[in-house]
């Protein structure tokens, strides 16, 4: 899905693909930057908080956060930490929270205190055997079943959606790349072939968070990579129909997801399979049989079949391989249709030299939350605007020096050590 390159000192270079297996790849052109309103002419108020448990205070990752009424959206790190800007003239409307096997909770925006840390508790919901009708006796049958409602359940028409992307690298516990964006993704109808395509609003980078020592990674992708998520748009090596009977399903529970019935399917490769293939968890929405979120990871149990479909080429005298890659992709529904929301992908990576005795441990992570979308009747970007393949983030925009960077835009709150690494660039500059 997006491809990562490690530059070495002596200019050796070992490219790896790192988030699902293919070689496409997109650029940013920082030709496209617009400046932001100043701060005295704010017409948005920032509302920040944290989402946890109620019973035992365990901050809720990736929670939504929405702004009832619109399509202004964010969602918590993992963390549980949220910050969302809202325009004033929604002030008087409501914000809701909703986290898979939770209640949602709807709070008047008017309860919350502006630029505090405002603390919001959610209580797990049970299920009743009663509200169940049916219960799934051959799994596979719910996902063939998602699948011929593909085209019914998610949006069949262009959608223009505004979205926040980070991707970092970190060496160890040490950040050695950061770098963010506000994209526009015209994100393509769920009936056509054709690819979206991503256009940058406004980004930065730094990839001296750090000092390495030996080994420089840089991801090239950015903010497609994520896109390349959504799994019910490319299928790839889940959800295709040529792939489904290389995988094995079962019926692991019932959950609600945004106050609606969800079946939780498990898969994973059969045995009989040999090529790496994932395994994780569908939620199925039990009216619509659609997807409302999955969470997968990559099989690494074969190392050398793994380094295979990751590594491209590699100097002599270093081997480098995945040691873990874990995929997450949220739909949020309205007015009976499906849109993607979130994804995120997390992969680490071994790396050692024959001549050294410690290896080096390497974490890339991608994320992207629409934070706002609407329907739309233009036409895709033009070309030259578009977000272009082989080209490398952290090349292309620069920053960080900017307390406001990022004005009325959404944002996913930074995690504290993300938070940290910002604040010590700043200090640099």
């Amino acid at each position: 899905m997006s491809t990562t390159i490690l530059k070495i000192k002596e200019k050796a270079t070992v490219v790896l693909i790192a988030f699902l297996l293919s070689n496409t790849v997109f650029a940013v052109q920082s030709n496209l930057f617009k400046k932001d309103k100043g701060s005295d002419n704010k017409t948005f108020v920032t509302y920040n908080g944290k989402v946890v448990d109620k019973d035992n205070q365990t901050p809720l990752v990736f929670a939504s956060i929405s702004v009832e009424g619109t399509n202004i959206a964010t969602v918590t790190n993992s963390e549980g930490k949220f910050s969302i800007k809202i325009p004033k003239n929604k002030l008087d409307g409501k914000i809701k929270i909703l986290y898979m096997g939770y209640k949602n909770k709807i709070l008047p925006i008017s309860t919350l205190k502006p630029d505090k840390n405002n603390l919001i508790e959610l209580k797990i919901v049970t299920i009743n055997l009663t509200e169940i009708s049916v219960f799934p006796n051959n799994p596979r049958l719910l996902i063939e079943k998602v699948i011929e409602n593909r085209s019914k359940n998610y949006h069949n028409e262009p959608v223009l959606m505004t979205a926040f992307y980070r991707e970092t690298v970190k060496r160890h516990r040490k950040y050695v790349g950061l770098s963010e964006a506000v994209v526009e993704v015209y994100k393509q109808s769920y009936k056509s072939n054709k690819k979206d395509a991503v256009k940058l609003y406004k980004g930065r980078s730094s990839r001296d968070v750090e000092k390495m020592d030996t080994l420089l990674f840089k991801l090239q992708g950015g903010p497609a990579s994520s896109l390349l998520l959504d799994i019910i748009k490319d299928p790839y090596m889940i959800l295709a129909d040529d792939v489904l009977d290389s995988y094995d399903y079962s019926f692991a529970n019932i959950t609600r997801v945004d106050g609606e019935l969800n079946y939780v399917i498990e898969f994973k490769q059969s045995l009989h399979v040999i090529t790496p293939l994932f395994y994780g968890k569908f939620y199925i929405n039990m009216e619509s049989f659609a997807i409302s979120s999955a969470f997968f990871s990559l099989n690494t149990d074969n190392r050398a079949e793994a380094s295979a479909m990751f590594v491209k080429k590699k100097p002599l005298g270093v081997s480098v391989y995945p040691t873990s890659a874990d995929y997450l992709v949220k739909y949020t529904e309205k007015d009976g249709k499906w849109y993607y929301s979130y994804s995120r992908g997390e992969v680490a990576f071994k790396v050692k030299w024959k001549r050294k005795l410690f290896s080096s441990n390497f974490t890339t992570m991608v994320e992207m939350a629409v934070t706002d979308w609407k329907k739309t009747e233009d036409k895709i970007f033009r070309p030259s605007d578009r977000i272009k393949m082989n080209t490398i983030m952290s090349e292309k925009v620069k920053g960080f020096g900017d307390k406001d960077f990022w004005g009325e835009q959404n944002i996913i709150e930074p995690e504290k050590s993300i938070e940290s690494a910002i604040k010590k660039i700043m200090k640099k500059l």
